[in-house]
């Protein structure tokens, strides 16, 4: 199945905005939903949300379309969602903060427990229900919580030490928000989340429309 999602990457990507969707339709009390409709919502091809909707092993009724239920079953199955994950954050800053407070994650499996920083202000305290630990003992917390998931919110310049530390204590996945190009073994799944790139892409967008725009 990783090479399924490694290959279907773009596919995978989309998933979650066609879950948003699919639980929406649910809550109106919808008992199906067709690729038509989610096409429509998000701007793409049928053909596109049915190839996509196809890698969770789903498939729709004719006239009818998919039924909710067991399609956010499937997707939620297909994305690992419907398993508690526990994991760590490292790196109580501004962008830390905002995600350890990003109500969405717990509909994703996602369970933070605990969080780790080196400001002594911040140690000791609770930020968004999840205690942030020292620094310093993240190595005996990680290996005692046996988490295997961290998120990775630290200066750049600590990124490549931390990755290290958290390595070294069990964690074989981590979500970096970093600048950094990790240098992790292959046992080791990382995830690199640049911020910057979508704004590079939005700028581009932006750039575009104000030259049609001036043309027309």
């Amino acid at each position: 199945m990783a090479k399924q999602k490694i290959s279907a990457a773009p596919s995978v990507r989309r998933l979650p905005s066609y879950l948003h969707i699919i639980r929406q339709v649910e809550r109106e009390g919808s008992e199906y939903i067709s690729g038509t409709i989610i096409a429509q919502e998000l701007n793409l091809e049928p053909i596109q949300v049915r190839k996509d909707l196809s890698i969770t092993g789903i498939i729709g009724k004719p006239k009818k379309g998919y039924p909710v239920h067991a399609l956010i079953t499937a997707i939620e199955h297909f994305l690992g969602w419907d398993d508690i994950q526990d994991a760590v954050l490292v790196g109580v800053g501004n962008l830390g903060t905002a995600l350890m407070g990003y109500q969405e994650f717990q509909f994703h499996g996602l369970n933070l427990v605990a969080a780790f920083d080196m400001d002594p202000r911040k140690i000791g305290s609770t930020v968004h229900g999840v205690p942030v630990l020292p620094i310093e003992s993240m190595d005996i917390q990680v290996k005692n919580l046996g988490v295997k998931l961290a998120i990775l919110t630290v200066p750049s310049p600590h990124a490549q030490e931390t990755a290290d530390i958290l390595i070294k204590s069990g964690v074989d996945a981590i979500w970096n928000f970093t600048n950094v190009k990790l240098k992790v073994p292959d046992r080791v799944l990382v995830q690199k989340e640049d911020l910057s790139s979508g704004y590079a892409m939005l700028c581009v967008m932006m750039q575009a429309r104000k030259l049609e725009n001036k043309n027309a």
